[in-house]
């Protein structure tokens, strides 16, 4: 299992994590099994934003010996009627009760990541604040009992927005192929531009990201569903996800140990099983020309990583100033370009990989040298 530190936080954080969405029809055993083979594997991070709430019991047995070796989110706003049945709010008096149920089934005295949940309008946002949720998070921090503030959200101005606040560590966001290149639904929000420029601001402002919907609610998996015509794997689109920049995790629900046995495998697969540049030539008209960090352009003769190069490029233009100093340090730069053409054919998105050599080196070497 591959680890990424959070950057706000000590916290080495597993890039496969689960959602508890849809485990609600297996029985609390199993439920338990889950979280305890998830943890054998390797898998420290859940999102505990359950479609029913007696998933809770089960998972606080299953980390009772474990926890300060896992890492949990909590939602503020997500609740459950007096039939177990997932809902959300916008009562303070109802979120902090949920909170304070939710501590208890868990056997916890601490949560890790607290989140504003369900943040898609900045009415929801200016709501949370109003009722006095979001200084209720940021006096729980204080005290300790709530580690990181974080948020969930589909839509990148009001994300951005909440990031504004300068008191967010960790965002939970909706990330995926179709999602990204405006082939999704409702929750699709944000043009590529934007959505790219959200991922790279959260790397730039050391804020987490945790990926919810990494397989577009199942529909990316079945040609007959997919917005695109072909279907995917399941580790096409997580490893999708997890080259997003600012990408700590992906958090796919699971049902039931079946479910779990076929995500573990993603740490063995191959990079070919992994390799997901086939989205190029589907979503030409929405991502030709930019460089989505796949590095399907290597080997490069010259020894660049010219995903990297490009990366600390376009971090630097959303004001990353450690961006440069990272560059720096590769001891193969975009200078080295021979212009050979080896990239800009392997490219599958069309980009010029030469002329971005050729601007990166510019960019990077004035004023430096």
């Amino acid at each position: 299992m591959e680890y990424r530190k959070l950057p706000h936080g000590e916290e080495q954080i597993s890039v496969l994590g689960l959602g508890m969405g849809g485990i609600h029809n297996s029985s609390d055993s199993e439920i338990e099994q889950v979280i305890r083979k998830a943890i054998e594997n390797g898998i420290n991070y859940f999102d505990l934003c359950a479609s029913a709430s007696h998933v809770y019991a089960p998972v606080g047995r299953a980390i009772s010996d474990n926890r300060r070796n896992v890492y949990m989110q909590l939602h503020f706003g997500a609740v459950y009627n007096d039939k177990g049945e997932y809902g959300w709010s916008r009562n303070f008096d109802e979120i902090r009760r949920t909170v304070e149920w939710e501590l208890k089934e868990l056997n916890t005295d601490y949560i890790d990541f607290g989140f504003l949940h369900c943040v898609d309008e900045d009415e929801d946002f200016d709501k949370l604040v109003s009722i006095g949720v979001f200084d209720y998070l940021k006096k729980l921090k204080t005290q300790g009992v709530v580690h990181h503030i974080g948020f969930s959200s589909h839509t990148p101005s009001v994300a951005n927005k909440i990031i504004d606040t300068g008191a967010i560590d960790m965002m939970m966001f909706s990330i995926n192929p179709a999602y990204d290149f405006e082939k999704g639904d409702e929750y699709a929000i944000g043009t590529v531009s934007e959505r790219f420029a959200l991922f790279r601001r959260c790397e730039a402002d050391g804020v987490g990201i945790s990926v919810m919907k990494p397989f577009h609610a199942g529909k990316l998996l079945d040609k007959n569903t997919s917005p695109f015509g072909t279907s995917l794997s399941r580790y096409q689109c997580l490893q999708y996800a997890l080259d997003r920049p600012g990408v700590l995790t992906a958090v796919p629900g699971v049902r039931n140990l079946s479910d779990l046995d076929e995500l573990l495998g993603f740490a063995d697969a191959s990079a070919e099983e992994k390799d997901y540049t086939v989205i190029g030539s589907f979503t030409a008209e929405k991502v030709a020309g930019n460089c989505v960090y796949c590095n399907h352009c290597q080997p490069c003769p010259a020894g660049i990583d010219i995903g990297l190069v490009n990366k600390y490029y376009d971090l630097a233009q959303v004001g990353d100033k450690l961006a440069a100093g990272h560059y720096d340090k590769l001891s193969v730069k975009a200078d080295a370009c021979l212009e050979c053409g080896h990239c800009n054919r392997r490219c599958p998105f069309g980009v010029n990989q030469q002329e971005r050599m050729k601007k990166n080196a510019e960019y990077f070497g004035k004023g430096r040298k």
